[in-house]
Parts: C-alpha cells; structure tokens; sequence
C-alpha cells in the first residue's frame, strides 16, 4: 500500500486509540482518520467468550509478551508486564472489570496540572457517552449486593458494561461472610465513590466481552482501520511531526498525529524519533530532534499479592463442570448457539472493594509521605492490591532498533511506604478470612505467609507480588515548566508541533481502579480537545 495523507493519524487501537479515532471520524466535518494497530484483528467471536477472560491473554497473538527487568526489592524476580496486541489493546485480554476510580482522582489530575477538564464533574459526562449499562439482576435474591443510580451511568454509549447474569453459587455467601466480618458495603462502586465491597460492575453483557474494538463497529468510511501495521518512529519536520514511518511505507498527516500505544510503547515510538532524554538517544545514536527528560520516567502500577484457600467442596459445583470435558464441551456449544450457559457463569461475577486502613495511615511510612492450577476447583483466590504505590519505575531504551521492546523497570516494592502498605494489608486479609463465616467452610489454605510475622509476611510478599498491568505516567501531563511532565493538558508533546499523546501513560495520578475505563476516558477527552481546536463540530 503506497503512501497516504489523512486528516488525523492514531497509532495504536486499545481503548484510548479507539475512543479517539471513533470520535474524530464521526465528529460533523467527517475528517479523514488512520487508526493504525501492531497487532491482528483478534475477530474470533470465542476470544469474546465471558467465562475464558481470564486466560485470554494466553494467546500468543495477542499479548506483547513484555517482563521487568529484574526487580531488586522482590528478589530479583523479573515480573511479566502483560499488553494486549492487536484491535481492542489489552481490553482483548484483561480481567474485564469496568471501574471508574474515585472522584478524587479526578479532581487530583485536575489539580495537578491546572485545567478542570480533567476534573470529576467534567469527566462523568464523558464515561457515561462511553457506555451502555444495565443494572439488571437476574435473581431476586440478588438485588440486596446492588443499587445504582441512573445519574452515574450512560445508556447510549457503544461499550455494555453491567452485572452477568448467572452468579456462582457460593459468590453470595461469601459476600454475606465479609459483611458480618465487617466490611461495608458499596451498592455501585462507579459512583465516584468506591469504598467498601461491591458487586463488580464488568465490560460483559450476555455472555460476551466488550473491547475497545466495538467502539469502532460503526465505522464510516473516512476511519481507515489498518491492522498489522506496526509504527517505529513518528516522521518529523525539524520539530514539527508529519505521519509515521514503518517498515513498508509511510502515512503523513495534515493535522495531528496521536500517539496511544501505551505507558511501555509510546515512550518507545517517541524516543525513536528521537524526542525524549538526550543522554539516552545519544548512547544509542539516536539523532536528539528534543530533549524531553520527563519521557520514559514516572512509571506506576498496582502491586498486587494472592491468597488461596481451598474451599469445602459442596459450597459450589465448580468440580462437576471444570472436571468434566463434555460438560464444557457442551457449555461451549451451547454459548455459541445463545450466548448463555455455565460457561457465562464460571469466573463470570465476582466481587472486589477498596478499603482505606487506619493502620496503615498511623504508621510512621506513611507519616513520612509527601502531601500528596488445581485438580479440585473448589478453592477461593483473593488478593490485596496496593492502590497507591509509591515506587516509581522508568522505562528506558535498550537498543537502536526500533522493533526491540524497552526496558521496564517499575521499581515495586522500593518505597518504606509500600512495603509496610503490603505488610498490613495482608494481615487485614489474614483476619478477614479468619472469620468464623468465611473460615468455617476453608478445608486448607493453599498458599500464604508462612507466619503471620512482619518479616514473612515480606518474604511470601517479595516472593510472590506481581504486576495487575495498570502501567501508568511514562509520558506525563503536567504544566509549562513541571521538569518531570511532557505533554500539557491539550495532549500536546511539549516542544513538537501537531503531535500528540493520549493513553495512560500521561496521566499523573495512579487511579485507584481497574485503569482501562481510565483509559476508555483519557482518549475520549483528547477526542473532545481535538474536536474543540479544529472546530470538527462546526
């Protein structure tokens, strides 16, 4: 295919990329847009399939592959750093949970870089455009876990978040459980306001996954959707940006470019055209078109560490389904007739919460803080996630081709803060499920701490903590003059005419949520930027 000029080029169709693509192509002045993905199509309906979510990123195709380097406070462990490849991004291979964060997140990225834009009143609007929920429950028995408001949720967007329908049998008991060993309950916890134990709202709707890619089912013809079409560098006119370059031919554009190819891959295509920290362009002879430091630094993610007991086996029926291959085989048969059946049930619904502890806000690491698989499948895994980390990682160049990935360092665990955070949050997981109401129906725990102890609390931590792939702030926005910031609050790089960033690696706060609806909206902000300055809806 020989070279093109349109409107707008995209790099990237994970959520943040879609989002804008959709919304420029279908803004009123109907501008010419290229929305460019590394990876394939990922159109088989069974990669949809609700009940494999949490295995699809198995798949070869559609997973980068990416690991850590090795992580000096979690015993040299190299983590892996999952990134979905290909139409949809990593929605194509995530857990699928949609939550939204806290309003003061919002309000904190607003804060931070002085534009209400990103503020929480600013930014519901736009998460309730993207999606399409039903709060529908199925069973009667069901509608105490649940109570959201029409206020907080869209009806005509293209993405269908909700509840699933068919609920494992031993989700609400273990829900009652947690309640009388004294968790709060949150009704919707895409309110704003998360706190407690909720219901999970997820990106499912009758037994099918929603991905980026259904933001772009409606399509018209001047969005030119191209897959397999990797990007290496961004071609560039002294400081001004014109298209993309690859291996086969480039694509220029009379507008903007936009990068969202991600916290680990758009430092990546910027330090290959050469923007970004001029000592590390120069050691691997990459011509300094700008110096830009704060590219490629400023990296978060949400630590997070199992738990797993096994269950007493008449609490669910897991074992008759999971150790049964016809049993799945027909359940397979049955979603591909009608969408419906255990396989929309299994691993379908599940439940989460966000809790704040006093114990971790007394102690002193906190004080110091700036303001700022099994043969039996009866078994329950649980996890503590670290919501607000306070290592911060970098990712960093690792050779001159532009095809070989960078070196991603997130520093996990490096901060007294997150190390005493695990501590604690452990032992709340510990006496939690200690409780007489959860603890009478655990046969044996499968995999814990071998003491309660501070110290082997840390050790099982170091030994076991992984990545929840929420890569956040490698190309951060921030204002004029903030050192460790590179975009403002347009999208714009500084210092390049008509180039753009817009997906989680340019916001400054580490959402406390499942960072893809984060993601969902940072695209559908740039869109609205994009769409004011060249007055698209005029």
């Amino acid at each position: 295919m020989g070279s093109q000029t349109y409107d707008f080029i995209v790099v990237g169709a994970g959520s943040a990329g879609c989002a804008i693509a959709a919304s420029l192509a279908k803004s009123a002045k109907r501008p010419n847009v290229l929305l460019l993905e590394a990876g394939g199509r990922n159109d088989d309906k069974s990669l949809r399939l609700s009940g494999k979510r949490c295995i699809t990123f198995q798949e070869p195709n559609m997973n980068w592959g990416y690991k850590t380097t090795p992580q000096e406070h979690c015993n040299g462990r190299e983590l892996l750093f999952h990134r979905g490849k290909g139409l949809g991004g990593s929605t194509a291979i995530n857990y699928g949970l949609y939550t939204v964060g806290a309003r003061d997140d919002y309000d904190q990225w607003a804060a931070e870089v002085g534009n209400d834009t990103f503020d929480w009143t600013n930014m519901l609007p736009r998460f309730k455009a993207l999606e399409t929920f039903s709060g529908e429950i199925a069973r009667p028995e069901h509608q105490k876990y649940v109570a959201p408001q029409a206020a907080d949720h869209g009806d005509k967007g293209a993405l269908r978040v909700g509840y699933v329908k068919e609920w494992e049998v031993d989700l609400s008991p273990i829900l009652d459980a947690f309640k009388e060993a004294g968790l709060e309950q949150n009704l919707d916890h895409n309110s704003g306001n998360p706190l407690g134990l909720s219901v999970s709202i997820t990106s499912v709707s009758d037994g099918m996954r929603s991905t980026a890619a259904d933001l772009l089912d409606d399509a018209s013809e001047n969005l030119v959707i191209l897959p397999d079409s990797p990007v290496q560098r961004i071609i560039l006119e002294g400081k001004k940006s014109r298209g993309r370059s690859d291996i086969n031919s480039p694509d220029f554009a009379s507008k903007e470019v936009i990068i969202s190819a991600g916290s680990l891959d758009s430092p990546k295509i910027l330090m290959h055209s050469g923007i970004g920290p001029a000592a590390e362009l120069t050691k691997f002879n990459i011509p300094v078109i700008h110096d830009l430091p704060a590219i490629g630094q400023g990296l978060k993610d949400h630590p997070f560490t199992p738990f797993l007991v096994a269950r007493n086996p008449e609490t669910n029926d897991r074992n008759a389904f999971y150790g049964d291959p016809e049993a799945m085989a027909a359940g397979m048969k049955q979603w591909e007739k009608d969408g419906t059946g255990p396989w929309t049930r299994y691993g379908g619904q599940i439940a989460n919460g966000w809790f704040k502890s006093d114990r971790i806000t007394a102690s002193e690491e906190f004080k110091a803080l700036p303001d700022q698989m099994f043969q039996d499948y009866s078994y329950k895994g649980l996890a503590v996630f670290l919501m607000n980390q306070q290592s911060i990682g970098e990712v960093r160049l690792k050779s001159s081709d532009p095809d070989v990935p960078l070196l991603f360092d997130p520093h996990f665990l490096e901060h007294p803060f997150d190390l005493r955070a695990c501590i604690e949050m452990y032992k709340h997981l510990l006496e939690l499920t200690d409780h007489p109401a959860f603890a009478k129906d655990t046969i044996a725990t499968l995999m814990q701490p071998a003491s309660r102890s501070d110290e082997d609390i840390l050790q099982f931590v170091k030994n076991n903590v992984s990545s929840t792939f929420h890569m956040t702030g490698t190309v951060k926005m921030g204002k004029e003059g903030d050192e460790s910031a590179a975009v403002d609050t347009s999208f714009r790089v500084f210092g390049i005419e008509n180039l753009r960033i817009a997906d989680m690696s340019v916001v400054p706060v580490l959402t406390n949520n499942h960072t893809q609806a984060t993601a969902y909206v940072t695209g559908a902000t740039c869109a609205d930027v994009l769409i004011r300055d060249y007055g698209l809806d005029q």
